[in-house]
């Protein structure tokens, strides 16, 4: 196989433990690195990405953040868009009504309203540290500062976000997208956006024929579908594999170095 560019979700994908590449991993990206340029592409932080990135040694390369929300090339803003105030202040209504907590991000910032054990294993998978603030003054700070949500977690039980899902998806699914990370978790982000629109906008003499994915979630079966090969992991969701070129092992198995040994010869 012959591509120009690998772009690869990290957590349950890339990512052989929770927060981080294993040395397979990073010895089968040093191999290829020189001929293909290798983006990652993941929900997360830009600074939950970064470390990944040094590990990897490819922090000359643009990552895709927030799930295509932002795009940074080193330190300058290649694309951002956000969850505006009023949609923002929706959510948080509608949240409190279920006792659904919010965790949101913006840049490299992240605000939740106060400890939890959810809370505590973000920082663990992630490397991340939030501020702990009333998420009514995050919002009210954000419309004086002009700036929104790249992301938003609602945390819950299964009961509480099964009722939000659907009350959010049925009020707001015009403009953004739920995912169900889990049966406590839901991210929301803008629906103009995907990891997709965000890789067509780093192409440059490239064509998304000359792209390899790998994923394993909802929110990356776009991107696996559209580019030149996807490749699931063999822990991806049923619907993603059905819809993937290939399917390799678990990311506990190094599925993706796995591959790229197999599949890309340098």
């Amino acid at each position: 196989m012959t591509y120009k560019i690998l772009c690869s979700d990290l957590d349950g994908t890339l990512l052989t433990t929770k927060n981080d590449v294993s040395d397979v991993t990073i010895s089968e990206i040093n191999r290829i690195k020189k001929h293909i340029k290798v983006i990652l592409v993941s929900a997360r932080m830009p600074k939950s990405m970064r470390y990944l990135q040094e590990r990897l040694g490819i922090e000359n390369l643009p990552i895709i953040c927030y799930n295509g929300a932002l795009v940074l090339d080193s330190n300058k803003e290649l694309f951002s868009t956000f969850i505006d105030s009023k949609e923002l202040q929706t959510i948080h209504k509608i949240a409190e009504q279920h006792s659904v907590k919010l965790g949101l991000y913006y840049m490299d910032e992240w605000y939740v309203p106060e400890d939890s054990e959810r809370v505590q294993k973000e920082i663990h998978h992630t490397k991340a540290e939030p501020i702990f603030e009333d998420t009514q003054t995050t919002l009210t700070n954000w419309e004086k500062r002009g700036v929104g949500a790249h992301k938003i977690m609602l945390m819950g039980t299964k009961e509480t976000t099964d009722a939000i899902f659907n009350e959010l998806s049925n009020l707001l699914a015009d403009t953004l997208h739920f995912y169900r990370s889990n049966d406590t978790l839901i991210e929301v982000a803008p629906k103009t956006i995907s990891k997709l629109s965000a890789i067509e906008l780093l192409l440059k003499d490239e064509t998304l024929e000359d792209v390899i994915a790998f994923g394993d979630n909802y929110n990356d079966m776009e991107m696996l579908a559209h580019v030149g090969c996807g490749v699931a992991v063999g822990n991806g969701r049923d619907e993603v594999k059905k819809i993937a070129k290939h399917t390799t092992l678990k990311n506990t198995e190094n599925g993706v170095a796995h591959f790229i040994k197999q599949n890309i010869l340098i």
